[in-house]
This record gives C-alpha cells, sequence and structure tokens, in this order.
C-alpha cells in the first residue's frame, strides 16, 4: 500500500532463458463498495485497466487476473506453469459461461 490508497503492482517474469523482466505499474480500488480484488491499475499513467483478481489458490500458488470485459486474462503462478490439472482448472472455469 501506498499513501492516498493507492497499490505499488509488480509483476515479474523468468524466460526461458534465465533472465527477468519486470514491470511496475500502480493500482486503486476501483470503487469503495467493491471487494478489494477489484482494481485498476496502470502501467503506463495515464491508462487504466481493469485488474480483477477473478481466482485465486488458497496457497497463494496461482492466481487469475483478468478484465471484466473478458478483453485479456492472465494465469500468475510462482512456478513457471502450474501442474497440469490445476492449468485445466483453471482454463474450465475461466470459460464463458
Amino acid at each position: 500500500m501506498r499513501p492516498g490508497g493507492k497499490i505499488t503492482v509488480i509483476s515479474a517474469c523468468r524466460k526461458a532463458d534465465g533472465s527477468t523482466t519486470t514491470a511496475k505499474g500502480t493500482a486503486k480500488l476501483l470503487g469503495d463498495t467493491d471487494p478489494n480484488s477489484k482494481l485498476k491499475v496502470t502501467f503506463f499513467w495515464p491508462f487504466y485497466g481493469g485488474y480483477w483478481v477473478m481466482d485465486l489458490d488458497p496457497g497463494y500458488r496461482w492466481a487469475v487476473v483478468g478484465d471484466p470485459d473478458r478483453k485479456y486474462l492472465w494465469i500468475l503462478s510462482r512456478t513457471p506453469a502450474p501442474p497440469a490439472d490445476v492449468d485445466r482448472g483453471i482454463v474450465e472455469r475461466a470459460r464463458p459461461g
């Protein structure tokens, strides 16, 4: 958390060659009455996009973050890839209704 209620977001990715890329952004809660899983984030100010936590492992091993308009979806994992059965479950739950 930062002063004024903003949140620092750091996304890092380890590439196949072992190097790491990092993107730093700023998030803010979508609204006062929404849950804290609904954010707007910017990596290139002043452009903000939806950043909703849509699915989360109870042990914080992975999370699914996306846009409410289904423009994008990311599976964030603490390992290079979730186990195949976990990955299939995430994809299945993310499919439209």
